[in-house]
């Protein structure tokens, strides 16, 4: 009965471990900004859509 579910939790041990580490040579970058940039993303497919229509 334990083998069959043995290995779930251990094998996303790893990437818990490797995600909650912080890098301080790794860039950073403000949520606020990658939702902007998402949102300018948009209007621009949006724009260049209607334009090619």
């Amino acid at each position: 009965m334990s083998g069959s579910n043995s290995g779930g939790l251990m094998s996303s041990a790893g990437l818990v471990r490797y995600f909650d580490s912080e890098d301080r040579n790794a860039p950073r970058i403000d949520p606020k900004t990658v939702v902007a940039f998402g949102a300018m993303f948009g209007l621009l497919v949006m724009v260049l859509t209607a334009v090619a229509v």
